[in-house]
């Protein structure tokens, strides 16, 4: 019998946030943006629309780039239109990679 084991990501000298965008943010490719933009960072966490039109985010890694996918999230890509961006401390556990998750 075999046993999978997922591992979770222990940030040092980093942190982890939640992020709640909104705006023109959904039809306009800007979870797939987050996508590439976490990953190219080597950050960890997930990204998903949600049914109030937002986009919700987890960003988890060094500090610095943590911060500076934040900054970019005010961007997105060329046509959405961020109004607002909510940042908190996430302190759930955080899978290793960075993924798309399904829409709540």
């Amino acid at each position: 019998m075999s046993s999978v084991c997922r591992e979770a990501v222990i940030v040092m000298g980093g942190k982890s946030v939640r992020v709640r965008i909104r705006g023109r943010v959904q039809g306009v490719w800007y979870r797939g943006w987050i996508t590439g933009h976490a990953t190219s960072l080597g950050l960890d966490g997930w990204v998903r629309n949600r049914h109030d039109r937002t986009v919700e985010a987890v960003f988890s890694g060094p500090s610095d780039k943590v911060d500076e996918m934040i900054d970019a999230c005010w961007q997105g890509p060329e046509l959405a239109r961020v109004e607002l961006v909510q940042v908190e401390d996430e302190t759930g556990e955080i899978d290793n990679g960075f993924e798309q998750k399904a829409t709540v």
